[in-house]
């Protein structure tokens, strides 16, 4: 009978630190559950209060723009396109929706081309299906101003910005380079850029290096012609609006602020992936990107430490021009800098 107490004693207990244990778990399972639900829904708030600050930002943008181009009709064509109110290098929001010239403006094959020209329309319908290397030429072979190299300057105006390199790191993303010449070629020569493309293709089997691959680029480039200013493109960025201006200016340049794949939010203040541009004295003033992150990750950081050590502050399109599509690329079998 002792035993039988016993063992009934121990059962009881058995069974208490069970419910116990049960009760435990569902208190912890419901504090991680409100955990992410409440992150969730302050990060949601978060973008819903940017969305409202942006509209509010274009409402009142475009009843400038009304008056801007009040203005610029009645003064017509006087202006002959670089005589702009407003500082071109400047960053607000204003400036980079609303001093667009009217359609019926006009300019002469002497004059300065207008940074802001009538044909920048503003958002693209970017279709980012895929498209061969021999298409594009077919497409781009009716223009008999592209040159071999994908050199190409206006002849209806002198370039803003006289020679413009866009240099792009490349290793097995061949369905990739085609949609963005498609896209990139005619947003560049509606801002009436004289430019060219220096692919820079990585051999062998190390990890990739952009970085690495962005200073070769430059140092070749530079042999080529006397270039003014870099643009650092990823293959894989492809930009959704033709106002997003790809010249430099008096402070390098983040052209890739909102990307689709980020919910179009800027990951962190200090981000300088994607697109990037600099004059070729801000670049050697700078020494160029870091040669030491082999693997995808941690170079462009490193560039925004540079930028900052030399003195420079990184401007960014303001609203929706900085906005671009990322062609999906999962990076399987892929390093990924570890070093800091």
């Amino acid at each position: 009978m002792r035993l039988n107490k016993g063992a009934g004693h121990i059962q009881q207990k058995c069974l208490f630190a069970c419910m116990l244990y049960f009760q435990l778990s569902k208190q912890l399972i419901f504090f991680f559950l409100s955990f992410f639900v409440v992150n969730t829904y302050l990060f949601m708030v978060q973008a819903q209060g940017i969305m409202i600050r942006e509209n509010m930002r274009t409402i009142g943008a475009q009843v400038y723009e009304q008056v801007v181009r009040g203005a610029y009709a009645k003064r017509n064509s006087s202006l002959n396109g670089t005589d702009y109110p407003l500082d071109p290098n400047h960053n607000e929001t204003l400036l980079q929706t609303t001093t667009f010239l009217p359609e019926d403006f006009t300019y002469l094959p002497n004059d300065i081309c207008p940074e802001r020209l009538p044909s920048m329309k503003g958002p693209i319908d970017v279709n980012m299906s895929e498209i061969s290397m021999e298409e594009i030429h077919r497409l781009f072979a009716k223009d008999p101003n592209i040159k071999f190299g994908g050199h190409w300057k206006p002849l209806d105006c002198i370039p803003r910005w006289k020679k413009v390199a866009i240099l792009i790191p490349f290793r097995n993303r061949y369905e990739h380079l085609p949609v963005l010449f498609r896209w990139l070629i005619p947003m560049l020569q509606h801002q009436r850029l004289q430019f060219a493309f220096y692919v820079v293709e990585q051999a062998g089997t190390q990890p990739f290096n952009r970085a690495m691959l962005f200073n070769v680029g430059f140092l070749e480039a530079m042999k080529d012609l006397d270039w003014d200013c870099v643009i650092f493109h990823d293959v894989d960025h492809i930009p959704e609006n033709d106002r997003n201006y790809y010249g430099c200016g008096q402070m390098p340049r983040h052209f890739a602020a909102k990307l689709d794949k980020y919910m179009y939010l800027l990951p962190y203040n200090e981000f300088f992936g994607g697109v990037s541009g600099l004059t070729v004295e801000q670049f050697q003033k700078i020494n160029g990107f870091p040669n030491a992150f082999w693997g995808w990750g941690g170079e462009d950081d490193d560039l925004w430490n540079r930028v900052q050590f030399a003195g420079y502050t990184v401007t960014r399109p303001e609203g929706d021009i900085g906005k671009y599509k990322s062609i999906p690329h999962h990076h399987r079998g892929e390093v990924q800098f570890l070093g800091r």
